[in-house]
């Protein structure tokens, strides 16, 4: 039952970190329009399942009027709201105070910073800091979101393989930056989605262009050609051409039902179905989308 509807308000971003999985950057492109944010919201109203509704980008503060609005209409709908943000605008906390005002004021129900060497690279005091003790000083929630740079642990015992920690997703520029150094394996035992709900998603991700993501990069449809309550209520992922086989036997079957072979070893199973649908993405132009979120130049 979907629960969540996460807009990705703009793939602009002031940064161009190594781990994002969206390819996100100032040279992105797409960013919602205030018609379009209502519509979405229209929509996720009509589904009777939803509860929450979220801001992210890219970085949506850089959209801030839309943001604040997006907030205060998401309210009125009766649903609870949260942000996520990078903090680049939490210069100090007297600073950061002027920003979240508005925010509070337009009914926001939850705060996530990104707070790690992703964002914060420097020692000392980081912007997520400064935008806490500022959410505190208003009265609202906020959590950090930390996620380390991928590395190669010993494994658990002798015989084991090393594991790679940290919490990046491979998928995006992760690939392109991350990815390098790390053990690797042959694809053989990737047979199963381990970070996606593929069946019966509880949140979706919804872009300017339309595309309602199940996974980034991966859409159940597009809503500006199909409405989102329609789409999400007619959506059965083992009829789905990336889903179905996903949900079947994981990138393998992926792989294996389309005839991609790719002559590589892979970090994980979300490395290997990256490349597998990056593979795929001109044979499912919509579902596989958009390409920028595959590193590719839209056509």
């Amino acid at each position: 039952m979907l629960t969540g509807v996460h807009f990705l308000l703009t793939y602009a971003c002031n940064y161009e970190c190594d781990h994002c999985f969206l390819y996100c950057g100032p040279r992105a492109k797409g960013t919602f329009r205030l018609a379009q944010v209502r519509e979405v919201l229209d929509e996720a109203e009509k589904l009777g399942t939803v509860t929450a509704v979220y801001y992210e980008g890219g970085e949506a503060f850089l959209y801030y009027p839309l943001l604040v609005e997006g907030l205060r209409l998401a309210r009125e709908h009766g649903f609870d709201t949260g942000v996520v943000t990078n903090c680049y605008w939490a210069t100090a906390v007297e600073d950061a105070e002027l920003w979240l005002g508005p925010v509070r004021d337009a009914g926001v129900t939850d705060l996530l910073f990104s707070d790690d060497e992703f964002h914060n690279p420097a020692s000392g005091e980081s912007p997520a800091h400064r935008a806490s003790e500022a959410a505190r000083a208003l009265g609202l929630p906020a959590g950090s979101i930390r996620i380390e740079a991928p590395t190669a642990k010993p494994p658990a015992d002798e015989k084991g393989e090393p594991v790679v920690g940290g919490g990046t997703l491979f998928k995006g520029r992760a690939v392109e930056k991350l990815t390098e150094g790390l053990p690797a394996q042959p694809p053989d035992g990737f047979t199963a989605c381990e970070h996606e709900e593929l069946l019966a998603p509880k949140r979706v991700h919804v872009d300017s262009f339309g595309h309602v993501h199940v996974c980034q990069g991966v859409s159940m449809g597009n809503m500006w050609e199909t409405p989102l309550s329609r789409l999400v209520s007619e959506y059965d992922a083992t009829a789905h051409p990336i889903c179905g086989p996903l949900s079947r036997g994981g990138p393998v079957e992926l792989a294996r039902e389309y005839g991609v072979e790719l002559d590589a070893e892979f970090v994980d199973e979300c490395h290997y179905c990256y490349e597998v649908r990056r593979a795929l993405i001109d044979r499912f132009p919509q579902y596989l989308a958009p390409r920028q979120v595959y590193g590719l130049e839209e056509d």
